[in-house]
């Protein structure tokens, strides 16, 4: 077991556990759009952001992504992570504007409008359907194309994908329905 200290508050998880999985037990909600529990995390949202460490080291981290370590000091709510989260949610906000979830918690987050031009796309690029279509259906029908800003969600060469099982596991997991 490891000892850290989340929000002053100390917590005890087993070893491997990531920083949002010790904040989950303490109850602290930290935002995110790209993670899920019965996957391996990825980090893509960034909404996730926390400060690990004290004064002028501490370190902006993605806390699915980042593992717990004895005597570890997190910040969940300082002027910094809140600025930044609300960054990150300015820009998943102009890539899905319309998608529900998106605005939600850019609402919850304090954005109102965002600065960065429209682009009216209805996927924000998180992996949860490429990572359930590998991870829960063991079938991989589904990924990454493309570099940059031309990434794309789909399946190989743009075809249809002659191993996909029509499971619907990359739909449910989909936080903005794409």
């Amino acid at each position: 077991m490891i000892t850290l200290t989340i929000n002053s508050q100390e917590v005890r998880v087993a070893t491997g556990s990531t920083v949002l999985q010790a904040a989950q037990i303490l109850g602290i909600r930290i935002p995110t759009l790209c993670y899920h529990q019965a996957l391996s995390p990825y980090g893509a949202c960034g909404l996730c952001l926390v400060e690990i460490g004290e004064g002028n080291r501490a370190v902006l981290q993605t806390s699915c992504l980042y593992r717990a370590q004895e005597g570890l000091v997190v910040r969940t709510e300082t002027e910094r992570v809140r600025r930044t989260r609300k960054i990150m949610m300015e820009l998943l906000l102009a890539r899905c504007p319309d998608a529900k979830r998106v605005k939600e918690l850019a609402k919850e987050l304090g954005v109102k409008a965002t600065r960065i031009r429209r682009k009216d796309e209805d996927c924000i690029l998180c992996g949860l359907c490429v990572r359930a279509c590998q991870e829960i259906a063991a079938i991989g029908a589904i990924g990454f194309t493309h570099r940059g800003n031309k990434r794309e969600m789909g399946p190989p060469f743009k075809g249809g994908s002659s191993v996909c099982i029509g499971c619907g596991t990359c739909a449910y997991v989909c936080p903005t329905g794409a």
